[in-house]
């Protein structure tokens, strides 16, 4: 435990620390009566108002939308299933940003639905909405649907045979076995919306802020860190609260149902109405999530020969200080590197919490680990900005920091990826090669590591394409002469131009495919069809 604690305590805790007090601390004092007073603010309040309500519109769509698929892909058998469901994964690894340009190619000035009707739904609610949705539906599907899959069908048949209709069998059976599944997705659709910063960013314009998005606002642009800081203490309690309650939904999953294997549970679709079923998740599939991804792709295409993907590759001294297509390769470098940073970390983290005899403080730290998911990568970057820049922690001027705040994200999938998998692991086996003479790191070498070896890979995968994505903390501490990706692209948008807007759109393409090709190589990889990711 000593080097994810030391870790998280340094580049995680710190920073928010240090930037919110100081914002909160005048002279060495305290100034706690600042959170009445921004609170008191109208214009705060609305932000916590569309804040909370986008987030609770956006999850109730997500379940509405996205339950269906859940059921097809737990129940049914049928050709490109293993495909589909990594297409239906490939959105919420993409980063917010290329999630946000995809929908501005789609519903933005000049985008599909407004060249064909006329129609424009950039700067409204809803193309934040329908966003959230294309991002959040895999979260859905693979976590309720992962529990569905497993559910012995024989009790709902049981049902059926005393009399039930289907809907009562499905009522009182079904939907009560997979409430912790339901809780869990919403409950992490609202973390991930109500944190919403990319999509709200590039779709919502000057009219709709998030707390993510104030804070951003609040911190680079008007420089009030006191305001900064009271939001993000604010936003802070709201995810504590929220992970606290998904903690406890995960932990009655775990342990209240007795569950079959997955693969005999499914069969081809019967009748009419299941065929039915099937085409219309499919048809959804297609218009919601590989439409906006299709019309991204041909509006970087638009140029005759190539001619966006070729400006890339010129340095007009505007928006960067080099070529735009070095972004590519400095992503690639730092996502590597926060890889590495993010499987030492999480591997360690997810061996300690193993141990069956764990305490309450590891425990506890089980959670904590999930906080920078939910906790603002603004706050985190401009954390850095401001607490690293003294010794002997003086990496405000080194390229680290970005792996650095890039693993911070990759930790928690690292953990949640290999814990199931180490728990799984006998401990007999361990015991029996410890009573056989070998230490601690050949038991792990020759026990543990041959085990979970895929579930290793899978981890690196998911790190690598999170990181590759992270953009909040990014967009303050990458340097102008070594942009990543996602500050390349919303650099681009930021600027007018026919051209800049084509090598956004490019530039999002490349990212999206690489993100596409690192999670269907991870599919392959999965032997567990049945887990959350």
């Amino acid at each position: 435990m000593a080097v994810p604690v030391a870790f998280f305590a340094l580049f995680f805790a710190y920073p928010v620390a240090a930037i919110v007090a100081r914002g909160l601390k005048v002279d060495g004092v305290w100034q706690f009566g600042r959170i009445a007073d921004v609170l008191g603010q109208s214009d705060i309040r609305h932000v916590l108002w569309f804040t909370s309500w986008q987030a609770l519109a956006s999850t109730g769509l997500t379940l509405l939308v996205a339950l269906p698929a859940a059921y097809v892909f737990a129940r049914f058998d049928f050709p490109g299933k293993q495909f589909l469901r990594a297409v239906v994964t490939v959105p919420f690894v993409l980063p917010t940003v290329v999630v946000g340009t995809a929908f501005l190619a789609l519903v933005g000035r000049g985008g599909l639905l407004d060249e064909l009707w006329g129609v424009r739904l950039d700067t409204t609610v809803w193309a934040i909405l329908l966003a959230h949705v294309f991002f959040n539906y895999a979260v859905v599907v693979r976590t309720v649907g992962g529990l569905w899959a497993q559910l012995d069908p024989r009790q709902e048949e049981a049902a059926r045979m005393l009399g039930s209709s289907r809907w009562a069998a499905w009522r009182k059976v079904t939907l009560p076995a997979l409430a912790p599944a339901v809780a869990a997705a919403a409950l992490m659709v609202f973390l991930f919306t109500f944190t919403s910063f990319g999509v709200v960013q590039i779709l919502g314009g000057p009219t709709f802020s998030t707390l993510e998005v104030e804070i951003y606002r609040q911190t680079s642009e008007i420089f009030d860190l006191a305001t900064a800081a009271v939001l993000t203490v604010i936003q802070f309690v709201a995810v504590g609260a929220i992970l606290a309650v998904h903690a406890w939904t995960v932990r009655r999953r775990e342990t209240a149902l007795r569950l079959v294997d997955a693969s005999v549970t499914a069969r081809r679709p019967r009748g009419a109405g299941q065929w039915g079923l099937l085409a219309g998740v499919v048809g959804c599939i297609v218009v919601l999530l590989a439409l906006p991804l299709a019309v991204l792709v041909q509006r970087s295409l638009d140029a005759p020969d190539f001619g966006y993907y070729r400006a890339l590759t010129d340095a007009d001294g505007g928006v960067f200080l080099v070529a735009p297509i070095e972004a590519i390769g400095n992503s690639l470098e730092y996502a590597v590197v926060a890889t590495v940073i993010a499987v030492l970390i999480g591997g360690l983290a997810a061996a300690a919490l193993t141990r069956r005899d764990a305490g309450r403080f590891v425990r506890g730290f089980d959670a904590l680990l999930m906080l920078p998911l939910g906790v603002s990568a603004v706050t985190v970057g401009f954390g850095f900005l401001i607490a690293l820049d003294e010794p002997p922690l003086d990496l405000r001027a080194t390229w680290i920091l970005v792996p650095l705040a890039q693993a911070l994200v990759g930790v928690p999938f690292v953990v949640r990826t290999m814990l199931p998998v180490l728990r799984a692991v006998d401990e007999r086996l361990r015991e029996a090669a410890a009573v056989l003479g070998a230490s601690p790191w050949r038991v792990w070498r020759e026990v543990d590591l041959p085990m979970v070896r895929r579930a290793l890979l899978i981890a690196a995968g998911f790190a690598f394409a999170v990181s590759l994505g992270e953009f909040g903390a990014t967009v303050f501490i990458a340097r102008p002469d070594n942009p990543t990706l996602p500050v390349a692209v919303a650099r681009l948008l930021g600027r007018a131009g026919e051209l800049n807007y084509g090598q956004a759109m490019a530039l999002s393409t490349v990212l999206m495919v690489v993100c596409a090709v690192a999670l269907l190589v991870l599919e392959r990889l999965r032997t567990d069809r049945t887990g959350e990711f």
